[in-house]
Protein backbone atom coordinates (compact mmCIF):
# COMPACT_ATOMS: atom_id res chain seq x y z
CA UNK A 1 0.00 0.00 0.00
CA UNK A 2 1.43 3.38 -1.40
CA UNK A 3 1.74 5.81 1.47
CA UNK A 4 -1.11 8.54 0.42
CA UNK A 5 -3.53 5.21 0.29
CA UNK A 6 -2.33 4.37 3.96
CA UNK A 7 -2.55 8.31 5.13
CA UNK A 8 -6.23 8.51 3.80
CA UNK A 9 -6.93 4.97 5.34
CA UNK A 10 -6.23 6.23 8.75
CA UNK A 11 -8.00 9.71 8.16
CA UNK A 12 -11.27 8.11 7.52
CA UNK A 13 -10.55 5.39 10.82
CA UNK A 14 -9.89 8.40 12.97
CA UNK A 15 -12.96 10.12 11.05
CA UNK A 16 -15.17 6.69 12.49
CA UNK A 17 -13.42 6.26 15.82
CA UNK A 18 -12.20 9.19 16.67
CA UNK A 19 -8.43 7.76 17.77
CA UNK A 20 -6.48 4.85 16.78
CA UNK A 21 -3.41 2.89 17.94
CA UNK A 22 -0.29 2.18 16.36
CA UNK A 23 -0.72 -1.32 17.13
CA UNK A 24 -4.37 -1.31 15.88
CA UNK A 25 -2.91 0.39 12.83
CA UNK A 26 0.03 -1.90 12.24
CA UNK A 27 -2.35 -4.65 11.90
CA UNK A 28 -5.08 -3.07 10.06
CA UNK A 29 -2.16 -2.06 7.17
CA UNK A 30 -0.38 -4.80 7.55
CA UNK A 31 2.72 -2.50 7.58
CA UNK A 32 5.60 -1.88 10.23
CA UNK A 33 5.36 0.28 13.55
CA UNK A 34 7.79 2.38 12.32
CA UNK A 35 5.99 3.04 8.76
CA UNK A 36 3.15 3.91 10.92
CA UNK A 37 4.71 6.62 13.17
CA UNK A 38 6.21 8.47 10.22
CA UNK A 39 2.67 8.52 8.75
CA UNK A 40 1.13 9.58 12.02
CA UNK A 41 4.04 12.46 12.28
CA UNK A 42 3.56 13.60 8.77
CA UNK A 43 -0.13 14.04 9.14
CA UNK A 44 0.22 15.67 12.47
CA UNK A 45 2.48 18.30 10.35
CA UNK A 46 -0.14 18.86 7.74
CA UNK A 47 -2.18 19.57 10.69
CA UNK A 48 -4.96 16.70 10.31
CA UNK A 49 -4.55 14.71 13.56
CA UNK A 50 -3.02 14.93 16.88
CA UNK A 51 -0.29 12.51 18.28
CA UNK A 52 -1.00 11.29 21.21
CA UNK A 53 1.63 8.60 23.26
CA UNK A 54 1.16 5.48 21.03
CA UNK A 55 -1.08 6.64 18.61
CA UNK A 56 -3.41 9.61 17.37
CA UNK A 57 -6.70 11.38 17.47
CA UNK A 58 -8.71 13.23 15.34
CA UNK A 59 -7.54 17.20 15.85
CA UNK A 60 -10.99 18.75 16.87
CA UNK A 61 -11.72 15.84 19.33
CA UNK A 62 -8.95 16.46 21.20
CA UNK A 63 -9.39 20.39 21.25
CA UNK A 64 -11.24 21.80 24.34
CA UNK A 65 -15.02 23.68 24.31
CA UNK A 66 -14.18 27.65 23.96
CA UNK A 67 -13.23 28.55 27.47
CA UNK A 68 -13.01 24.84 28.81
CA UNK A 69 -9.82 25.47 30.40
CA UNK A 70 -11.30 28.67 32.31
CA UNK A 71 -11.53 27.00 35.79
CA UNK A 72 -15.17 28.79 36.36
CA UNK A 73 -16.07 27.13 33.30
CA UNK A 74 -14.70 23.81 34.29
CA UNK A 75 -16.01 23.82 38.08
CA UNK A 76 -19.88 24.19 36.82
CA UNK A 77 -20.34 21.07 34.81
CA UNK A 78 -21.08 17.73 35.85
CA UNK A 79 -20.99 18.97 39.22
CA UNK A 80 -23.48 16.86 40.82
CA UNK A 81 -21.37 14.02 39.67
CA UNK A 82 -17.85 15.38 40.62
CA UNK A 83 -19.56 15.82 44.26
CA UNK A 84 -20.34 11.51 44.05
CA UNK A 85 -17.36 11.16 43.11
CA UNK A 86 -15.41 13.16 45.85
CA UNK A 87 -17.76 11.68 48.35
CA UNK A 88 -16.65 8.46 47.32
CA UNK A 89 -13.18 8.96 47.64
CA UNK A 90 -13.13 9.51 50.96
CA UNK A 91 -13.25 5.89 52.09
CA UNK A 92 -9.63 5.57 50.92
CA UNK A 93 -8.28 7.95 53.62
CA UNK A 94 -6.85 7.13 56.53
CA UNK A 95 -5.72 8.88 60.22
CA UNK A 96 -1.88 10.95 59.86
CA UNK A 97 -1.94 10.22 55.84
CA UNK A 98 0.14 12.84 53.72
CA UNK A 99 -2.25 13.41 50.09
CA UNK A 100 -1.87 15.06 47.22
CA UNK A 101 -4.50 17.17 44.96
CA UNK A 102 -4.33 18.58 42.11
CA UNK A 103 -6.22 21.72 41.23
CA UNK A 104 -9.02 19.76 39.13
CA UNK A 105 -12.73 21.03 39.76
CA UNK A 106 -13.11 17.31 40.79
CA UNK A 107 -10.72 17.43 43.44
CA UNK A 108 -12.19 20.69 44.40
CA UNK A 109 -15.56 18.92 45.31
CA UNK A 110 -13.75 16.22 46.92
CA UNK A 111 -12.10 18.78 49.09
CA UNK A 112 -15.08 20.24 50.41
CA UNK A 113 -15.76 16.97 52.06
CA UNK A 114 -12.45 17.75 54.08
CA UNK A 115 -13.31 21.07 54.93
CA UNK A 116 -15.04 19.67 57.93
CA UNK A 117 -13.65 16.33 58.15
CA UNK A 118 -12.06 15.60 61.62
CA UNK A 119 -9.12 13.55 60.59
CA UNK A 120 -5.26 14.36 61.19
CA UNK A 121 -4.21 14.80 57.47
CA UNK A 122 -1.41 16.65 55.69
CA UNK A 123 -2.66 18.11 52.67
CA UNK A 124 -0.40 18.90 49.96
CA UNK A 125 -2.50 20.56 46.66
CA UNK A 126 -1.53 22.62 43.53
CA UNK A 127 -4.81 24.16 43.84
CA UNK A 128 -5.20 27.88 44.77
CA UNK A 129 -8.78 27.69 45.80
CA UNK A 130 -8.29 23.98 47.59
CA UNK A 131 -5.64 25.24 49.79
CA UNK A 132 -8.27 28.65 51.24
CA UNK A 133 -10.64 26.86 51.61
CA UNK A 134 -8.99 23.81 53.57
CA UNK A 135 -6.65 26.51 55.69
CA UNK A 136 -9.57 26.82 58.17
CA UNK A 137 -9.92 23.09 59.14
CA UNK A 138 -7.58 22.91 62.11
CA UNK A 139 -7.48 19.26 61.87
CA UNK A 140 -5.78 19.58 58.30
CA UNK A 141 -1.91 20.48 57.52
CA UNK A 142 -2.04 22.37 54.43
CA UNK A 143 0.87 22.88 51.74
CA UNK A 144 0.79 24.37 48.71
CA UNK A 145 3.21 23.20 45.22
CA UNK A 146 5.07 26.30 44.12
CA UNK A 147 5.03 27.78 40.88
CA UNK A 148 3.37 29.94 38.63
CA UNK A 149 -0.50 30.99 38.48
CA UNK A 150 -1.75 31.24 35.10
CA UNK A 151 -4.99 33.86 34.22
CA UNK A 152 -7.55 32.17 34.63
CA UNK A 153 -6.84 29.07 36.39
CA UNK A 154 -7.08 28.12 39.94
CA UNK A 155 -3.64 26.24 39.48
CA UNK A 156 -0.04 26.39 40.28
CA UNK A 157 2.37 25.22 36.98
CA UNK A 158 5.44 24.41 36.10
CA UNK A 159 8.34 22.64 38.13
CA UNK A 160 9.15 24.89 41.08
CA UNK A 161 7.30 22.92 43.17
CA UNK A 162 9.32 19.63 42.18
CA UNK A 163 11.83 20.44 44.95
CA UNK A 164 9.22 19.93 47.70
CA UNK A 165 7.33 17.10 46.06
CA UNK A 166 10.73 15.07 46.38
CA UNK A 167 11.11 16.05 50.51
CA UNK A 168 7.35 14.89 51.58
CA UNK A 169 6.28 11.01 51.29
CA UNK A 170 3.12 11.46 49.64
CA UNK A 171 0.76 8.47 50.58
CA UNK A 172 -2.15 8.82 47.63
CA UNK A 173 -2.30 11.60 44.56
CA UNK A 174 -6.17 12.07 44.28
CA UNK A 175 -6.22 13.86 40.49
CA UNK A 176 -8.78 14.16 37.24
CA UNK A 177 -7.75 14.55 33.76
CA UNK A 178 -9.12 15.77 30.39
CA UNK A 179 -9.64 12.42 29.50
CA UNK A 180 -8.98 9.15 30.25
CA UNK A 181 -8.48 5.31 27.63
CA UNK A 182 -6.78 2.76 28.34
CA UNK A 183 -4.35 3.09 25.42
CA UNK A 184 -2.56 6.66 27.07
CA UNK A 185 -3.59 6.19 30.35
CA UNK A 186 -4.65 10.29 32.08
CA UNK A 187 -3.94 12.79 29.96
CA UNK A 188 -4.02 16.60 29.88
CA UNK A 189 -4.49 19.48 27.20
CA UNK A 190 -2.02 22.08 28.99
CA UNK A 191 1.47 21.24 28.63
CA UNK A 192 2.66 22.70 31.82
CA UNK A 193 0.31 21.35 33.85
CA UNK A 194 0.72 17.97 32.44
CA UNK A 195 4.44 17.81 33.35
CA UNK A 196 3.67 19.03 37.12
CA UNK A 197 1.12 15.81 37.38
CA UNK A 198 3.76 13.78 35.92
CA UNK A 199 5.86 14.72 39.21
CA UNK A 200 2.66 14.20 41.63
CA UNK A 201 2.22 10.64 39.97
CA UNK A 202 5.89 9.60 40.66
CA UNK A 203 5.63 11.72 43.87
CA UNK A 204 3.15 9.35 45.00
CA UNK A 205 2.71 5.64 46.36
CA UNK A 206 -0.51 5.72 45.28
CA UNK A 207 -2.76 7.51 42.59
CA UNK A 208 -6.64 7.56 42.87
CA UNK A 209 -8.32 8.93 39.72
CA UNK A 210 -11.50 10.73 40.13
CA UNK A 211 -13.19 11.14 36.35
CA UNK A 212 -16.32 11.76 35.73
CA UNK A 213 -17.97 9.62 32.63
CA UNK A 214 -17.59 12.67 29.95
CA UNK A 215 -13.80 11.93 30.14
CA UNK A 216 -14.06 8.44 29.88
CA UNK A 217 -12.88 6.48 26.60
CA UNK A 218 -10.90 10.32 24.72
CA UNK A 219 -7.67 11.35 24.85
CA UNK A 220 -5.88 14.59 24.95
CA UNK A 221 -2.65 16.37 24.11
CA UNK A 222 0.03 14.51 26.42
CA UNK A 223 -0.12 11.59 28.71
CA UNK A 224 0.94 12.31 32.61
CA UNK A 225 0.22 9.01 33.61
CA UNK A 226 0.12 5.65 31.90
CA UNK A 227 -2.52 2.75 32.50
CA UNK A 228 -0.75 0.84 35.00
CA UNK A 229 0.29 3.58 36.93
CA UNK A 230 -3.18 3.89 38.53
CA UNK A 231 -4.30 1.83 41.82
CA UNK A 232 -7.94 3.30 41.90
CA UNK A 233 -10.44 4.81 39.06
CA UNK A 234 -13.60 6.32 40.17
CA UNK A 235 -16.32 7.44 37.71
CA UNK A 236 -20.11 7.75 38.27
CA UNK A 237 -21.31 5.61 35.24
CA UNK A 238 -20.37 2.29 34.56
CA UNK A 239 -17.42 1.52 31.49
CA UNK A 240 -17.85 -0.88 28.18
CA UNK A 241 -16.69 -4.68 29.03
CA UNK A 242 -13.53 -3.77 27.19
CA UNK A 243 -12.53 -1.35 29.85
CA UNK A 244 -13.98 -3.46 33.10
CA UNK A 245 -12.07 -6.51 31.50
CA UNK A 246 -8.48 -4.60 31.14
CA UNK A 247 -9.09 -2.75 34.69
CA UNK A 248 -9.72 -6.79 36.53
CA UNK A 249 -6.07 -7.44 34.31
CA UNK A 250 -4.33 -4.60 35.14
CA UNK A 251 -5.14 -4.99 38.86
CA UNK A 252 -6.89 -1.28 39.14
CA UNK A 253 -9.82 -1.37 41.29
CA UNK A 254 -12.99 0.42 39.51
CA UNK A 255 -15.68 2.02 41.31
CA UNK A 256 -18.94 4.06 40.18
CA UNK A 257 -19.99 6.43 42.66
CA UNK A 258 -23.57 6.19 43.61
Amino acid sequence: MFADQRRKAIQDLLAEKGTVTVNELTGLLNTSAATIRSDLNHMEMQGLLIRTHGGAIKKDSQEPDLGENNYEIREKKFRAEKQRIGKAALKFLQEGQCILLDASSTCFEFARYLKDIKMKLTVVTSGISTAVMLKENPHLTVIIVGGIVRNSSNSVEGLLGEELLRKINIDILFTSAYAFNINDGLTDFSYYEVELKRKMVAASHKVIALLDHSKIGKSSFATFAQPEEIDILITDKEVTEEMNRFFNQHGILFEVAK
